[in-house]
């Protein structure tokens, strides 16, 4: 049988306020932040092979994604739609076909994706995860 993909999906605000160091670069300018999370979290994928979605609260209005095959996925929620939200929706249509973990600091979102069957993660944690690559 072959193994489950494997996905992180990460709320990407949540662990930049949660990171001292990124949330110093978000006081400065916010662009500056996302993208030293994206491009840790390419790192991790590009070492270990699990992919990455990383999910943003945005202003738009619509959902808006970014994605090339062997890129980090980037979602920008639609205006008046949280992070939480899509990341939650993910976790409930996809934790039975793949093998999931979830990154945030909102314990009512982690209660989510736990039922929805994915593994949850604080952004300590996968601090953590991105230092021992995997």
């Amino acid at each position: 049988m072959q193994p489950r993909a494997r996905y992180l999906i990460v709320d990407g605000h949540s662990v930049i306020f949660a990171w001292p160091e990124l949330s110093k670069l978000h006081a400065r300018r916010s662009s500056l932040a996302r993208d030293a999370l994206v491009k840790q979290l390419r790192d991790y994928q590009d070492w270990t092979g699990v992919r990455v979605v990383v999910v943003f609260d945005g202003k738009g209005k619509k959902v808006d994604a970014t994605s090339d095959p062997n890129e980090v996925q980037i979602f920008y929620s639609r205006s008046g739609q949280s992070a939480d939200a899509i990341i939650e929706r993910l976790a409930s249509k996809y934790a039975k076909q793949f093998d999931l973990m979830v990154a945030t600091s909102d314990s009512m979102e982690a209660e989510t994706v736990l039922a929805c069957g994915a593994e949850w993660i604080s952004p300590e944690a996968l601090r953590g995860l991105l230092a021992r690559r995997g």
